[in-house]
């Protein structure tokens, strides 16, 4: 697959979402404001306006005026869970030929939007990892007490008592270790919405994120409808890494689980590649 490797990087847009959590999306856009790679546009979407938010995106886009870096900002009314709705009015608005996926809670580390690019295959969607992090240092990151450069390195993890599996440590040792780690790896490159990565006109041919969708697994089933529709999945775990700020999940409902569930089994039983409802109703509201 490495001959079907893109002779140079393709026009970049990297989509996160957001509901009431300011303190959080900045940490993310910091570690976008350090990306190697620095020719991309960020588009957030909110659900539920917000000045905060705005005020965030706004020092955001002035530390990166002087970059290739540039953001949008577009949001709904809150009316209930509207990821799906939001993820797909944030798509819209992109750029892009090429779209990364990573949550307003994930910070990249400093190589995320290159991995990505770097990696990208015609035909193909890509899936990241990512480290969850603990509450304390969380809550340390989001007092400014840490630095990016600190918390995205899993040796600073280690020395700051944080469980870290052995073959993280080894990677960042020697980054060649992670492509022999994700040929190797047992999981499946599923579509994961803190990091994943897909070009626009597949993810539109699918129409989108599924509004029939609530919480869990609703990135996973756009991932499943690409899959039947030839887009497989490459496995980047270990090469392309964002870092998960903790936080409570008030909205999970097992009602919402199984309703999804559902929902998947019949995408995969019965081969569906295009939502029903997604990107177009966001396009026919707009129009």
């Amino acid at each position: 697959m490495d001959s079907q490797r893109l002779p140079s990087s393709p026009r970049t847009s990297v989509i996160m979402t957001t509901y009431r959590s300011p303190h959080y999306l900045r940490q993310v856009l910091k570690g976008f404001a350090r990306q190697t790679h620095r020719e991309f546009q960020v588009v957030v979407g909110e659900d539920g306006q917000t000045d905060e938010t705005r005020e965030v995106i706004d020092a955001f886009a002035q530390e990166t005026a002087a970059s290739g870096i540039s953001i949008r900002y577009v949001w709904q009314p809150h009316q209930g869970f509207g990821k799906t709705r939001i993820l797909n009015r944030a798509i819209d608005a992109a750029t892009g030929d090429y779209l990364i996926f990573t949550d307003g809670d994930c910070v990249p580390r400093h190589d995320f939007v290159a991995a990505h690019l770097r990696l990208a295959l015609p035909g193909r969607f890509l899936s990241g990892g990512t480290f969850r992090l603990p509450r304390d240092v969380t809550n340390q990151i989001l007092a400014d007490t840490v630095a990016a450069d600190e918390f995205t390195r899993a040796s600073w993890l280690q020395q700051h008592n944080v469980q870290v599996p052995a073959k993280w440590i080894w990677t960042e040792r020697k980054p060649s270790l992670a492509r022999l780690f994700d040929l190797a790896t047992t999981t499946r490159p599923t579509f994961n919405g803190h990091n994943a990565s897909a070009w626009r006109q597949d993810v539109i041919e699918a129409n989108g994120f599924n509004h029939q969708m609530r919480y869990g697994g609703l990135d996973r089933e756009l991932g499943e409808r690409l899959e039947n529709a030839g887009i497989a999945g490459v496995q980047i775990r270990h090469r392309a890494i964002c870092f998960h700020l903790d936080h409570d999940r008030g909205y999970v409902t097992d009602e919402d689980w199984q309703r999804n569930r559902a929902i998947r089994q019949q995408v995969r039983r019965q081969g569906i590649t295009r939502a029903e409802q997604g990107l177009d109703e966001i396009r026919s509201m707009a129009g």
